[in-house]
């Protein structure tokens, strides 16, 4: 199954795109897909913090993920 990640802030410029498409197997969850971002984008691992959303809802690293899903990773906003 095929999920959209889709990067903001830090995260798109550690990344060097603002989405990915990525080919997940049934039942994985966010955990899962974070995981792969950091083996496979060493960089990621720079991100200090974020959270995720799925579908636009805010979501926690349990949530199993769905076919044509999309995931956010979101870092925090600062600013004055």
């Amino acid at each position: 199954m095929n999920i959209t990640v889709k990067f903001f802030a830090l995260g798109r410029e550690l990344i060097g795109k603002s989405a990915l498409t990525l080919d997940v197997e049934e039942g994985t969850s966010v955990e899962h897909v974070l995981t792969r971002l950091q083996a496979e984008h060493p960089n990621f691992a720079k991100l200090p913090s974020f959270v995720t959303a799925v579908n636009t809802r805010y979501a926690d690293k349990t949530i199993v993920l769905k076919n044509n899903d999309e995931l956010a990773i979101i870092p925090p906003v600062s600013g004055g």
